[in-house]
């Protein structure tokens, strides 16, 4: 097991401190277990996604437009 080391705004610290006191659990287990949970619910981006930059400002706002200027172009089915 690797060790890390996590730091939480005051308010967060304490609501940690009071459920690990509340469930009889140390911090350790309930912040392994939430970060299990986060895992099991997030996809990974694409590969490469982030990497680029278009040159064009503001796509995702335009991204329905681009892509509809893309497939009369040819450019995706």
């Amino acid at each position: 097991m690797t060790a890390i080391t996590v730091q939480l705004e005051d308010d967060m610290a304490e609501v940690l401190r009071r459920l690990a006191a509340a469930q009889q659990r140390s911090e350790t287990d309930i912040v392994r277990d939430a970060v299990a949970a986060y895992v099991q619910t997030t996809r990974p981006l694409p590969k490469g996604m982030g990497n680029y930059h278009s040159g064009q400002g503001r796509v995702s706002e335009k991204a329905r437009d681009l892509l509809r200027e893309a497939v009369k172009e040819g450019l995706r089915p």
